[in-house]
């Protein structure tokens, strides 16, 4: 298969990537099970792209029941070097609320039981990978200079706590993850961005605020309509990013 320049992740809200064309679906057997679905790969103009749902394309699969690592390993296997994970998240800070577009820099993983190494196999060498960065920096500045290319507003750098979901989080949860410096709060970031590291694949994240974490705007209850209100407007940009990103 010819070479794969860039695979997408997708989250909530994005489970087709819009501008693929001649598209080949592909059923990856791992080491590690299987992915969440087919991955997608095809032309986005002279480029090829893969997609895969990290949710599958139904959305059945919930934050914490994501084979995580088989969906790294699958698009590693098809030959993707680049990956972009697009996260829905809820904002905590004051400049990333509903409908904001935003690339993190930092992570702090609050999740627990999910597989979150290639090392958890008997016989896997094991393997100290260096986390300081969890993004990559050159792709996440390609992503922030897509986006201004593209016209489109992206909010450059933050922390992302990743939760363990599926429920949502409490207000003093949120209390505390603001005091721990976190300023986006999400469900499948973890361990998602470590794997990739661990297979030596360049990694960032575009994470789509969908809602305003608990107690942190001025509305009562989160409402589920409004969030998916919310992701179907701010998704909508990112097939432009991509398409900046790949024209680069």
């Amino acid at each position: 298969m010819r070479h794969v320049e860039l695979a997408v992740i997708g989250g909530t809200g994005l489970y087709k990537f819009p501008d693929l064309e001649q598209v080949e679906r592909h059923a990856v057997d791992t080491p590690y099970g299987s992915p969440s679905d087919s991955i997608v790969v095809g032309q986005v103009g002279a480029h090829r792209v893969a997609f895969l749902a990290r949710h599958g394309e139904s959305h059945t699969i919930p934050p914490h029941r994501v084979n995580y690592r088989a969906n790294v390993w699958a698009l590693h296997h098809l030959g993707a070097r680049r990956v972009v994970g697009v996260n829905a998240v809820g904002g905590i800070r004051a400049d990333m609320g509903p409908r904001v577009l935003a690339v993190p820099d930092q992570v702090i993983d609050y999740t627990h039981d999910r597989l979150t190494s290639f090392c958890d196999v008997a016989g896997a060498q094991v393997r100290h990978i260096d986390f300081s960065e969890p993004y990559t920096d050159a792709l996440r500045r390609d992503l922030l200079a897509a986006a201004r290319r593209a016209g489109v507003a992206v909010v450059d750098g933050g922390c992302y706590g990743a939760t363990q979901g599926p429920r949502l989080e409490t207000r003093a949860e949120i209390a505390r993850l603001r005091r721990d410096g976190c300023d986006l709060v999400g469900m499948t970031g973890m361990p998602e961005a470590a794997l990739a590291r661990e297979l030596g694949l360049d990694y960032a994240c575009l994470a789509l605020v969908a809602n305003w974490a608990a107690g942190c705007g001025d509305e009562g209850e989160i409402s589920l309509p409004e969030i998916y209100a919310n992701l179907e407007a701010v998704t909508a940009q990112v097939p432009k990013v991509i398409g900046a990103l790949l024209a680069g």
